[in-house]
């Protein structure tokens, strides 16, 4: 094909020189070559002829050079100057970082241990308390499952993870400027600093600030631990940047995966449990392998705020959150739309056990009782095996509820204990305020010391039995003083201000009398009272003064309960417990047994036998009414404190021994209350549940034998009222002899 007449371009070469090429002459063009020379002409005159030479071509002339500006061309020049030395300046400087910063990974790098020691990183360990059943019902310490890996747990739990708190997890270098710079943005536009609220950290930042960039804590750098974890969450620019560095060294010596069970290993995620393994078993019972999508999404919404979300503490607010998660999941693709509309649709609810929220108060106080260096300073994980029994524990917490609901008035500021044990000491279930279901609180069972009241008087009837009176021996209720060496002239008082003459033993116990209580006390001798009241229990110092046969010493509800125990179970003192066994977790060797239960005798079998049938009467025909039971035997006795400050009902049935008290943290006067009301109807509301469905079975009561009908003696004169006064203690002894 021919390219005549196209009109071809010039070559690159032509354009770059348009001269004609290098020398400056022109081509001939196409017209001219091969022809001759126009005729006519002698090669002179304007210089066509053919011998005429051709002349030169003419130069273009050169553009006269333009003047340039002056006050351009230095503004031009100084620009052109800065330019360069802030170039050379940010290239320099550019330089310098990047070697710091390599420095700075290279000896965080140095320092990272090999990733297996970095999987728990707790600072003290964890207790699991286990029910007489063998049912967890309570955890104390930092719980940790055992360690688990990024492969090993649930795919769902994974990708939650990483969908809530770095979607660009495995595309980074261990910090993402994107990030930081979107978290800025957002701090900004909502009136925080920029390094206040969101703070852009990957999860490998978020890794270093768990291993607190590789410093342990020092006992003597930090004065306490919340001082040493204070530190490590400072987020100041400058340890920003030392966890940046911390954070690429991770990147450079483990997987992405490796880094990951890491974190999932060591991140806090409420209810004082660390790691996912621990927190799958502390709310949903099952292994962290195991979890289904709304698990995995309830469990990684507690990350940004553990505490606040944890299930336990509202799970209505840990299922919003764990929603919000599910739809990441989806957005991210982790999740499909028909699997995140059935995760939603079922959201995630707690264990029976997490959910039961039992014995918190019952648990505090089996921490208490155990060594410090294996509850609440234990370094390994502990297993503790319990006396708690479910059953009785809620029978307990449902009856507080009850009377508090429907029998106490509203506004009532009054608090309220409840006990219950075995005859052996062994704690049942445990109540240490009128709100239930909580722990880490005031435990007024245990730490509130109050005035027993008449509740002290079952002692001093057991002291005179003891000594071989009998129920049915006779002592005077009426007015009576006495003289108190360095006090004076005392007059006690029954609670009714009446007197009813000459009545048993056992009509005074069962109507709570003063007056007899008093005389039998001063006539068997304080101290033997002191004696059989701590034998059987009583830790608090015995007041020595007369009014202690009225209850004037203090005592714990628990140690009043344990010691009504030892009458139950024949005379012989208990120490109250319960803890059974101690063992490390995963370990089946016993470390530390139980420290309580059955001890030394305090009275003989049949002082106990016949106190207990006294003690029957309280409840058939005395002060403890309220308490009687529909089908079954009761035992107790009741018990109001000076000016109503405490009230108690303790008593028992052939099965346990169930304790009450009643009153106001600020010591002041109950209103209304008595041993024999509210405290009463609490203890039978607390039975009936306690024994429903058990078999009914008789008290160990020994009933005295009648007393003899004897001659009576001649009446004697009548002495003087001061005379009889002054010779108290031997009418005393005379009437528990049977006489007048």
């Amino acid at each position: 094909m021919s390219d005549s007449g196209r009109g071809k371009g010039r070559l690159v070469a032509d354009r770059r020189y348009p001269n004609g090429g290098p020398t400056g002459r022109r081509k001939p063009t196409g017209r001219s070559q091969g022809k001759p020379p126009s005729s006519g002409g002698n090669g002179t005159g304007n210089g066509t002829g053919p011998g005429r030479r051709r002349a030169a071509p003419r130069k273009p002339a050169r553009r006269p050079a333009k003047k340039r500006n002056f006050l351009v061309a230095f503004v031009l020049g100084i620009v052109s100057f800065v330019l360069s030395l802030v170039w050379r300046i940010t290239w320099r400087v550019t330089a310098v970082v990047a070697l710091l910063l390599a420095l700075g990974v290279g000896y965080f790098y140095t320092k990272l241990p090999p990733v297996t020691e970095l999987l728990d990183g707790r600072a003290r360990g964890s207790v699991t308390l286990i029910d007489r059943n063998g049912a967890i019902f309570a955890w104390r310490g930092d719980q940790f499952g055992g360690a688990v890996t990024a492969t090993s747990v649930s795919k769902h739990l994974k990708n939650a993870v990483i969908a809530t708190e770095d979607k660009r997890f495995y595309h980074h270098f261990g910090v993402s400027p994107r990030g930081v710079a979107s978290a800025v943005r957002i701090n900004l536009a909502e009136g925080r600093g920029p390094l206040s609220g969101h703070g852009g950290s990957t999860i490998t930042q978020q890794t270093a600030k768990l291993l607190c960039i590789g410093v342990e804590y020092d006992a003597n750098v930090w004065k306490s631990e919340a001082d040493y974890v204070a530190d490590c969450r400072e987020s100041s620019l400058a340890r920003k940047g030392k966890e940046a560095l911390y954070a690429m060294a991770m990147e450079l010596k483990y997987t992405k995966d490796e880094i990951l069970s890491i974190y999932l290993n060591r991140a806090y995620m409420g209810g004082g449990a660390y790691g996912a393994e621990a927190a799958a078993e502390r709310y949903f019972g099952k292994h962290s392998a195991t979890l289904n999508a709304q698990e995995s999404a309830m469990l990684a919404g507690l990350l940004t705020a553990p505490s606040t979300l944890a299930p336990t503490s509202d799970l209505e607010r840990s299922q919003n959150r764990a929603a919000t998660v599910l739809r990441l999941m989806r957005d991210q693709g982790f999740l499909s739309a028909a699997e995140e509309q059935q995760a939603q649709a079922h959201p995630a609810t707690l264990s029976e056990e997490a959910q039961s929220k039992t014995g918190g108060y019952f648990a505090d106080w089996v921490m208490s009782t155990g060594p410090e260096y294996f509850t609440r300073d234990t370094m390994e994980d502990v297993v503790i095996r319990t006396t708690l029994d479910p059953k009785l524990q809620k029978a307990a917490e449902d009856a507080m509820n009850e009377v508090y609901d429907n029998k106490v008035k509203d506004g009532s500021k009054a608090q309220a204990a409840i006990v219950v044990m075995s005859a052996d000491g062994a704690v049942r279930a445990m109540v240490g305020g009128r709100k239930t279901g909580v722990s880490g609180v005031f435990n007024r069972a245990t730490q509130a010391k109050r005035q027993t009241g008449s509740a002290f008087k079952p002692f001093i009837y057991a002291t005179a039995l003891e000594l071989g009176h009998s129920p049915y021996d006779t002592v005077v209720d009426e007015p009576f003083c006495m003289n108190v060496p360095g006090s004076g002239q005392w007059c006690p008082q029954n609670y009714s201000r009446n007197y009813k003459g000459k009545v048993t033993l056992t009509d005074a116990l069962a109507h709570s009398l003063n007056i007899p209580a008093v005389k039998i006390s001063e006539s068997v001798g304080r101290d033997l009272v002191a004696k059989v009241a701590t034998g059987f229990g009583i830790k608090s110092e015995v007041n020595s003064s007369p009014s202690m046969a009225l209850g004037t010493s203090e005592a714990s509800l628990l140690e009043m309960t344990g010691a009504y125990a030892g009458i139950l179970n024949g005379g012989s003192a208990v120490t109250p417990y319960g803890l059974v066994d101690l063992r490390l977790k995963g370990d089946d060797e016993v470390l530390m047994g139980t420290g309580g239960g059955i001890r030394e005798r305090v009275i003989q079998s049949e002082a106990a036998g016949q106190l207990i049938w006294m003690m029957e009467h309280v409840v058939n025909g005395g002060t403890g009414g309220r308490a009687k039971l529909p089908d079954r035997e009761v035992a107790g006795k009741t018990g109001t404190s000076n000016d109503a400050r405490d009230a108690w009902f303790i008593g028992f049935t052939a099965d346990y021994v169930v304790g009450v008290w009643m009153g106001n943290d600020d010591n002041s006067p109950l209103t209304g209350v008595t041993g024999g009301g509210l405290p009463a109807e609490i203890w039978r509301e607390t039975m009936l549940r306690v024994t429903e469905g058990t078999e009914a079975k008789p008290l160990p009561a020994i009933a005295p034998e009648p007393p003899r009908q004897v001659a009576q003696p001649q009446p004697q004169r009548q002495q003087p009222e001061r005379q009889r006064r002054d010779n108290i203690i031997q009418q005393v002894i005379r009437d528990l002899l049977g006489g007048g």
